[in-house]
């Protein structure tokens, strides 16, 4: 193999490797989050840490007990209601894909043609995983959606 063709190659090696650092960097998990706030984990009765540490989240929840199970929500929507101030939390479905589109087009007559290649990395579903509705700062009802 020639130099220029290892520099090539060594390139994209980089620059996968680049791309699929950056995919899972912003990930975090529920460890690192009760590491980076031990107090919410160390005030909260044992049946929520079990909860917390399994990822879950129930009502009776403080907004700091579903960030440490949940982490930061994808959306936040705020309405006034008949029980107060309310936020719903909206939790997607993320992970790393990958998309691909290839196209061709042909003309006749002038003869021209034409190709193109489309990547796509990230995204989310529709409709989230969970909703949580927070009243005043705690879980008041959680919603997950139906697995298909």
């Amino acid at each position: 193999m020639c130099a220029q063709s290892q520099i090539g190659v060594k390139s994209r090696l980089v620059l996968v490797s680049l791309l699929l650092g950056l995919s899972v960097a912003g990930c975090s998990t529920v460890n690192s989050r009760v590491a980076a706030a031990p107090t919410v984990m160390q005030e909260s009765p044992e049946e929520v840490r079990r909860l917390i540490r399994a990822g879950e989240v129930a009502v009776g929840f403080t907004r700091d007990q579903v960030r440490l199970a949940l982490g930061d929500p994808n959306g936040v929507t705020r309405r006034v209601g008949a029980r107060g101030d309310e936020e719903v939390w909206s939790y997607y479905r993320r992970g790393p894909w990958l998309g691909l589109g290839v196209g061709v087009g042909v003309m006749s007559g002038s003869r021209s043609g034409g190709a193109g290649v489309g990547v796509g990395v990230g995204g989310r579903e529709e409709e989230p995983r969970i909703r949580v509705t927070l009243v005043d700062g705690v879980v008041s009802a959680v919603e997950r959606a139906r697995k298909s």
